[in-house]
C-alpha cells in the first residue's frame, strides 16, 4: 500500500520553522487560497464580509483575507482551510465571479519579528525591490525575489507573508533564510 501521508511544500510532514535573530520564518501549509475574478457586468462581492481591496492593498476579516492581483481580480486567503474545498465554498459567497482553487499551486511563508518593525523592514530591503517606507501594514504587491515572482503582504508592523510558486518552495525558503541569516550577522 502506498504511503499517502500529506507533505508540506518543503516535503516534510510538519511545517518548517527557522529563527534567525529577531526573525522567525514559518512555512504555512494550512492556508487555503482561491483566485476570484469578476465576470463582465458583475458587481464586486463582499465575500465573508471582507471588502475586496484596491490595487496594492490587503484586507482581512474573520479568518479570511484578500489582496488585489490585477484588474477585477483578487486572491482570497482562508486561514486553516487548506484541506477543505475552499474554492467551492467561496463560489457561494461570490456570485457573478469566477473562482479557481489555488492552494496547491502556492507556498506561503509567514515571517514574524520579535523586535517590532525594524527587522521586517531590513529583511524586505534585502529581499525585494520595493519602497519599504511606503509598504506599511495592509499593503500587498507582486514583485521579483531573486529569480522568482512572489506576492509580499505586510500583515502587521511586525509580520509579513511571502507567497511563491510551490514548485520554487525550496529556493524561496533558501533565499529568505539566507537573507535573514545575513541580517542576524550584521546586527550581532
Amino acid at each position: 500500500m502506498p504511503d499517502l501521508t500529506p507533505l508540506t511544500a518543503l516535503g516534510r510532514t510538519a511545517p518548517m520553522v527557522l529563527t534567525r535573530g529577531a526573525l522567525t520564518v514559518t512555512e504555512h501549509p494550512a492556508l487555503a487560497l482561491a483566485s476570484l475574478a469578476l465576470r463582465r457586468g458583475a458587481v464586486a462581492p463582499c465575500p465573508y464580509g471582507v471588502q475586496l481591496p484596491e490595487p496594492g492593498l490587503w484586507a482581512a476579516g474573520q479568518g479570511i483575507a484578500a489582496f488585489w492581483t490585477g484588474p477585477n481580480q483578487w486572491m482570497i486567503e482562508a486561514e486553516g482551510r487548506a484541506e477543505e474545498d475552499f474554492a467551492k465554498d467561496l463560489t457561494v459567497h461570490a456570485p457573478g465571479c469566477s473562482v479557481t482553487e489555488q492552494t496547491d499551486g502556492w507556498v506561503c511563508y509567514e515571517i514574524a519579528s520579535s523586535k517590532g518593525a525594524t527587522p521586517i523592514l531590513n529583511l524586505l530591503e534585502k529581499l525585494v525591490n520595493i519602497d519599504v517606507a511606503s509598504f506599511g501594514p495592509g499593503r500587498a504587491t507582486r514583485t521579483g525575489l531573486e529569480h522568482m515572482s512572489v506576492f509580499v503582504i505586510r500583515r502587521a508592523e511586525d509580520r509579513l507573508a511571502i507567497l511563491g510558486m510551490r514548485s520554487s518552495a525550496a529556493s524561496l525558503w533558501h533565499a529568505i533564510g539566507t537573507a535573514a541569516g545575513r541580517l542576524e550577522e550584521v546586527l550581532e
